[in-house]
């Protein structure tokens, strides 16, 4: 008998293949430790996909179906192996390497060891494409619609409701693995940020209900045990549009309150939230060394750094900082740090002045007007950043970051809304901005700057490249008025537009952290404020103080972000049954996120852009493995085996859900669907499900660029 040929084709897929694999070793040898990463991260994955199709794979088995693959990860098969008669068969490869003349599919590498004995019907693979899996039973196909079969171990010959048991399986297997992995974890501990507010953003609903840096949040909607911090971050996010959540609230003095908050977009911020920022400790967090070198430059503090005092009070906690900073209304503050010394290991204490920023709760539209006031004064607004719309060639000749706006055409002093409608006039147009420069030797100057206004067709507005950002946005270090504002139950101030205001109720100020700092001290009280328009014009004006509430609405914080370490509390169950109840109530709480996420989404309360795909999955999985202690991963698989549970269960064909919707179908009408009306349902669902696994990537390639450039 003649051999077989070899073609050409396949000994250059042989070569190609071997040159790829050197490729790969060759990586992985130069790169051993990310290799390592990415080979947790897949073995991860791996198990929870795992679980879920061994859960339809034993229910089939239980149920007398002929299961022809159990597979883990998508195809083209990577390794195949079943028992055969003449021993155990390995597959590799078989679709890219492909034997010719071979029906049965084994493919050039292929290859039997071990004894002869009675053969499997199923084959155990590991698919090429690390996502997903399948059990691939007699009768059943994902992709199209119930095969007919005479063969009585068909999935299509058994009854609906042993089909449904195996379809929800799946889902059940993956429901209880994520208890089972939630329990390991409280059985060895886990560190996370305890539900406790470490600041609130100015405008939020927390910061109108007056919470504040060190209160602890006891119950949230309903649920006091074992809260994090991420309970309220998932209550706000899925409370329903104008619903009020309960909370109850033990402040710094050991009081307790109840109170409701409602859930708002907030600016920067993807998800509706309350305004919560994380609790903090007082220690600077790492930071890669370019990002620590600006830290340093603007701030004087390193990462490792541990706060010890403000302006000279020695602090414990990240509460007691905030309330200082809060209440300092100076333009800096002295904060007392211990330094160890990398070389010597020696702890040093050392001070440095850190700028800080007035911010105000405003009751005005934003969007419409002032971007904020100062007890119903306007100071002149100040450019926090510029884009690349500005010529970076030429910075001397382009607006700059700390440039104060002095007059853009013929507006003065413009507010944000005139300076908003001078450059809609002007799209397309040259517009003189004449602002107020500090030069490189700290002096002040006066510069005009011509810019051309374009329309940004994503926004659909007007603009020249410039920010103003919330905090940064205005000149606080001079006492000019741009425009007052009339209250509710008050006319605006009479001071002209360019005034400066020179004294508070006969005390001189020079800045407007002195003016707030003076006004505070007479909450409910009339005072007088004394103002300069120029040499001829003079003039002093009555000031209502409003009461303790509006008074505390004006406060400071650091101009620069600085990057604390999240304070941590460790949540360790006493022993296996109260991890067991942890666990369950984790699960729980994952599972109805994902199920309101998901109806949020269809009713517009969610946007679509919050969605992560299987990259940004990965890549966020990928970030754990490297950064995180190993029982974090273990933490968030734990979340995934949760949101897989409640995907795969949606009533949309060929999900779990979906089949088992049309089982019930089945049931009610007597008998299956036609084959050509379980395709058109097929094909439909997998159309929709693919639209959106290209949408969730477009997605998560976008965010990963945008980490990468930022």
């Amino acid at each position: 008998m003649s051999k077989p040929k070899v073609s050409s084709n396949q000994y250059f897929r042989v070569i190609l293949f071997v040159i790829i694999t050197a490729v790969i070793l060759f990586f992985i040898a130069r790169n051993i430790n990310t290799f390592g990463n990415v080979l947790l991260v897949l073995l991860g994955f791996g198990t929870v996909v795992l679980v879920h199709e061994f859960g339809h794979f034993i229910t089939a088995k239980l149920s007398g179906i002929k299961v022809e693959a159990f597979s883990i990860f998508m195809p083209p098969v990577l390794l195949g192996l079943q028992k055969t008669e003449n021993g155990y068969r390995i597959r590799i490869l078989p679709e890219i390497f492909p034997k010719e003349g071979d029906e049965s599919g084994e493919g050039s590498l292929s290859f039997t060891v071990g004894k002869k004995g009675p053969a499997s019907e199923t084959e155990y693979r590991i698919g090429l494409i690390p996502f997903g899996g399948f059990v691939k039973m007699l009768g059943q196909d994902d992709t199209g619609p119930v095969k007919t079969s005479d063969d009585p171990r068909s999935y299509a010959n058994k009854p609906a409701l042993t089909r449904a048991a195996v379809l929800a399986a799946g889902v059940t297997f993956n429901v209880i693995s994520a208890g089972i992995i939630f329990m390991i974890v409280f059985l060895i501990g886990i560190d996370l940020p305890p539900a406790m507010i470490g600041g609130v953003l100015p405008n939020s609903p927390a910061a109108q209900a007056g919470l504040r840096a060190g209160d602890e949040i006891i119950e949230i909607a309903g649920k006091s045990k074992d809260l994090d911090f991420s309970n309220i971050g998932i209550a706000a996010a899925l409370s329903g549009k104008d619903e009020k959540v309960p909370l109850k609230v033990r402040h710094t003095d050991g009081s307790e309150e109840e109170l409701t908050l409602v859930a708002e977009e907030l600016p920067g911020e993807s998800m509706r939230g309350f305004g919560i920022i994380p609790p903090q400790t007082l220690k600077i967090a790492k930071l890669p060394k370019n990002n620590a070198d600006i830290l340093f430059e603007k701030t004087g503090l390193r990462p490792g750094d541990q706060i010890k005092a403000v302006d000279g009070k020695e602090i414990q906690n990240y509460g007691e900082l905030n309330q200082i900073v809060k209440d300092t209304l100076s333009p800096t503050v002295t904060i007392s740090v211990e330094r160890k010394d990398s070389a010597s290991g020696e702890v040093k204490l050392i001070k440095t002045q850190i700028p800080l920023s007035l911010y105000m709760t405003t009751k005005h539209d934003e969007s419409e007007s002032t971007l904020g006031d100062i007890y119903s004064m306007v100071p002149r607004l100040k450019i926090s950043d510029v884009s690349n719309q500005q010529d970076s060639n030429n910075p001397e000749s382009s607006l700059q970051p700390g440039d104060i706006v002095l007059k853009i055409s013929d507006v003065e002093n413009p507010t944000y809304k005139q300076m908003r409608e001078v450059t809609t006039k002007y799209e397309d147009k040259e517009l003189p901005v004449e602002v107020l420069r500090t030069n490189d030797k700290d002096q002040e100057e006066t510069v005009t700057i011509t810019v051309f206004p374009k329309r940004n067709e994503k926004e659909d507005k007007v603009m020249i490249g410039v920010g103003f950002i919330h905090g940064r946005a205005f000149d606080f270090n001079h006492a000019v008025i741009a425009s007052t504002i009339a209250e509710e139950e008050s006319e605006a101030l009479a001071i002209p537009s360019g005034a400066i205001i020179t004294a508070v109720d006969g005390v001189p100020v020079s800045n407007f952290y002195d003016i707030a700092r003076e006004i505070k001290k007479y909450p409910g009280q009339r005072i007088t404020l004394d103002y300069r328009l120029n040499e001829e014009v003079a003039g002093a004006v009555p000031m209502d103080v409003g009461g303790a509430e509006e008074i505390s609405s004006v406060k400071t914080g650091f101009a620069e972000i600085i990057p604390f370490e999240d304070l941590k509390k460790r949540y360790k169950a006493d022993g296996p049954v109260n991890a067991l109840v942890m666990g369950y109530r984790k699960t729980i709480m994952f599972i109805a996120q994902t199920y309101v996420t998901l109806r949020r989404l269809v009713g517009g309360l969610v946007s679509p852009k919050n969605l992560m795909g299987p990259v940004g999955i990965i890549s966020f999985s990928y970030r754990i493995v490297a950064e995180q202690p190993l029982v974090y991963y273990v933490y968030f698989l734990g979340l995934i085996s949760a949101v897989i549970a409640v995907f795969n269960f949606l009533p949309l064909p060929p999900l779990d859900g979906g089949l088992v919707v049309l089982l019930l179908v089945e049931k009610i009408k007597g008998s299956a669907l036609s084959e050509k009306a379980q395709a058109i349902v097929a094909y439909t669902g997998w159309a929709l499900i693919l639209t959106l696994i290209l949408f969730v990537t477009y997605n998560d390639i976008s965010n990963i660029v945008k980490v990468w450039f930022n």
